[in-house]
């Protein structure tokens, strides 16, 4: 039986990933669709509780699937982790009458959507919209596609550098504490290994590297490294290198915000509309605190707490491929 909701609002928050306006997208077209008023609020947490709500209609979200970033602008709200706040945040969906939520974003902004719906029993559902590929009970997140062919074309570029000098290179790519965009983006260039936080708290991994023959035959080398503290980062392995290691010539990219940018791929359009039509069949079946998921090409509903309970667990297989791919 289909739940009597008439109107939900949708937001994005926290980082942007490519693929967010295509969630957008379906969001508001699958709503429509089934008769609910949908309401667009922007700057994410921030705009709830600023009170920058619209109404949304079919054209509202016309030519946005192929851009990148997010239409309804994100940000982050001090605010919102307050009790004060997010009254006022519920104050004004009831102002404009929203009955439902779909929140698009990480970890953290789910993380946010689980204490807002506690505290107002509000409906609310999640889309994992994050480069770094670290929400649990997912196979894959909003942005994550694009952000690894955006990587894997630097590392093209990069290479032709690296190459031509004999040069070893670190390029640091996001993730935080999670070595998914480092490890697939070192397998689909070709890199000689990766440096990623899941492995750094097992052992010295560039003192693995160098004490197993580091370049052995090869003219120049390049080493993706997660940005976390636990890694150090690309500055600080490169430091050591010269510090112990003096006979390899060191060189350093960061690839920073160039990761968030640019127009999503076909995979990331493909996923971000399945799962927001998902979103919008969720709360018409009395979903609530549930993040939509893919597994197996399916959609799944997993609830926040698993979603977001720890740092999602690497494939020791794919770092196996690397291993030897990379001999």
């Amino acid at each position: 039986m289909d739940s009597n909701i008439k109107s939900v609002g949708v937001l994005t928050s926290g980082g942007d990933a490519p693929g967010m306006n295509a969630a957008i997208r379906a969001v508001t077209r699958a709503g429509i669709f089934n008769n609910m008023k949908v309401y667009g609020i922007y700057r994410g947490y921030r705009g709830l509780i600023s009170d920058e709500i619209m109404e949304f209609k079919t054209n509202s979200v016309s030519n946005i699937i192929q851009q990148g970033g997010t239409m309804l602008k994100t940000a982050r709200s001090a605010d919102f982790m307050t009790e004060e706040g997010r009254r006022i945040a519920y104050e004004n969906m009831q102002k404009h009458g929203i009955e439902a939520l779909v929140v698009i974003g990480g970890d953290g902004s789910l993380t946010g959507a689980a204490i807002f719906a506690n505290e107002y029993n509000i409906p609310v559902v999640g889309l994992p919209g994050t480069i770094d590929n670290d929400l649990n009970g997912t196979d894959t997140t909003i942005g994550y596609d694009t952000a690894l062919n955006t990587i894997m074309q630097s590392m093209d570029k990069i290479r032709d550098t690296a190459t031509s000098h004999e040069r070893l290179f670190f390029i640091e790519v996001m993730g935080r504490n999670c070595g998914y965009l480092a490890l697939n983006s070192a397998i689909a260039s070709g890199a000689e290994a990766a440096i990623i936080p899941e492995i750094s708290i097992e052992k010295d991994q560039l003192a693995e590297l160098i004490e197993q023959g580091f370049r052995k035959s090869k003219n120049s080398s390049m080493v993706l490294v997660t940005e976390s503290e636990v890694t150090g980062g690309a500055m600080k392995l490169a430091e050591r290198v010269k510090k112990e290691y003096p006979q390899y010539d060191v060189r350093v990219s960061i690839l920073g915000h160039l990761q968030r940018g640019g127009s999503p791929t076909a995979q990331d359009r493909i996923l971000a509309s399945r799962m927001g039509v998902a979103a919008i069949q969720a709360l018409m079946e009395y979903q609530r605190n549930v993040m939509i998921g893919i597994r197996e090409n399916e959609i799944v509903y997993v609830p926040f707490k698993r979603a977001i309970k720890k740092d999602r667990e690497i494939s020791r297989e794919m770092l196996e491929v690397l291993r030897i791919s990379s001999i």
